[in-house]
C-alpha cells in the first residue's frame, strides 16, 4: 500500500472507532418516579420468556404507592386478541436513583432475593418522553415511549446507544407497528 494513502486510512479507522466507543451500562443519576409514574408503551424488547405470547399494544403501567415504591401493572394483546395481564411491586435501591427492583412473586415470598429482578433505567428523554429499561447482566432490554408509536429516527438512535452498552439489539422484538 503507498505510505500516500497509509496516514489517511489510519485516521478513518480511529475516528470509526472513537465513534464506536462503548457507553457504561450504568442507570441514570436521577429518576423522578412521580414523573415517570403512569402509562408506557412498549416500543421493542428483548426476548423474554414470560412476553412469548405478546403481540401487540404492550403496555406497562407504574403507580406511585405510600412507601415510596410503585405498583407496576404489564399488559399485552395476545395473537387471539385477548389481552394479558401482569402485576408486580417495584422498590427503589437506596442511593440509586435510577436503580429499581421489581417483585412480580406473591407478597409472602418477598423476603426471598431472588424474587426482586433489576430494573435500571439507563436512558431518559428530559422530558421523560421514552425510556430505555435494562439491567446488569444485559440479557433484557426495553424501549419505551409514552406514545404507541416511535419515529424511526429517534429509535435508531437509541438502539444504536443500547449497542454500544453491550447490549445485543440485532435480537429486538418491535411491539407491531411501533416504529414509522
Amino acid at each position: 500500500m503507498p505510505r500516500s494513502l497509509l496516514l489517511p486510512l489510519l485516521l478513518a479507522t480511529g475516528l470509526a472507532c472513537a465513534q464506536e466507543a462503548p457507553l457504561p451500562n450504568a442507570a441514570v443519576p436521577a429518576l423522578d418516579l412521580q414523573r415517570y409514574a403512569g402509562q408506557w408503551h412498549e416500543i421493542a424488547h428483548l426476548p423474554m420468556f414470560f412476553q412469548r405470547n405478546c403481540t401487540a399494544a404492550i403496555t406497562a403501567t407504574y403507580t406511585p404507592q405510600p412507601d415510596g415504591g410503585m405498583a407496576v401493572r404489564n399488559a399485552c394483546e395476545r395473537r387471539d386478541g385477548r389481552r394479558l395481564v401482569s402485576e408486580a411491586i417495584a422498590r427503589p435501591v437506596a442511593g440509586q436513583p435510577g436503580q429499581l427492583q421489581v417483585r412480580f412473586a406473591p407478597a409472602w415470598l418477598g423476603w426471598l432475593p431472588m424474587v426482586w429482578a433489576d430494573y435500571w433505567v439507563v436512558e431518559l428523554d428530559p422530558a421523560y418522553r421514552w425510556a430505555v429499561v435494562g439491567g446488569p447482566s444485559r440479557k433484557y432490554l426495553w424501549i419505551l415511549s409514552r406514545t404507541p408509536v416511535m419515529p424511526r429516527a429517534q429509535f435508531d438512535a437509541i438502539r444504536e446507544r443500547a449497542a454500544q452498552r453491550g447490549y445485543p439489539v440485532e435480537r429486538l422484538i418491535q411491539a407491531g407497528r411501533t416504529v414509522e
